[in-house]
């Protein structure tokens, strides 16, 4: 399974999840998944044994953003994804949403095989 389907399976449950851009009208409070880097960075021999799958996860919110954050996070964790960044992006004017990004990653035992 791949790193955004985990996250979407976890985070979908607590607020409303988009790969991307959010196709509909977007409601008051709810998450984007970005990919951010799919390497193979753990290897010596030329052989990839692990690789690293990275995303962003964007929590948009118009209201106070904190609780949500946290129960995220907490839900990230217990999935044994790390979280290698957290930070309050911007409060967006035009929209009114307070963006706040959640970065996180987790490495998988890679297979050539299909």
């Amino acid at each position: 399974m791949s790193l955004l389907e985990e996250l979407t399976a976890i985070i979908s449950p607590i607020v409303p999840v988009e790969t991307g851009v959010f196709s509909d009208a977007p409601p008051d409070r709810y998450v984007v998944l970005t990919p951010l880097s799919d390497t193979f960075e753990l290897h010596a021999d030329d052989t990839p044994q692990e690789e690293i799958q990275e995303v962003r996860v964007s929590l948009f919110d118009k209201g106070s953003y904190t609780a949500v954050k946290n129960r995220i996070v907490r839900a990230v964790l217990r999935a044994d994804i790390s979280v290698t960044d957290r930070r309050y992006i911007t409060h967006e004017d035009d929209t009114g949403y307070h963006h706040y990004a959640i970065d996180v990653a987790k490495y998988n035992t890679y297979t050539m095989e299909d």
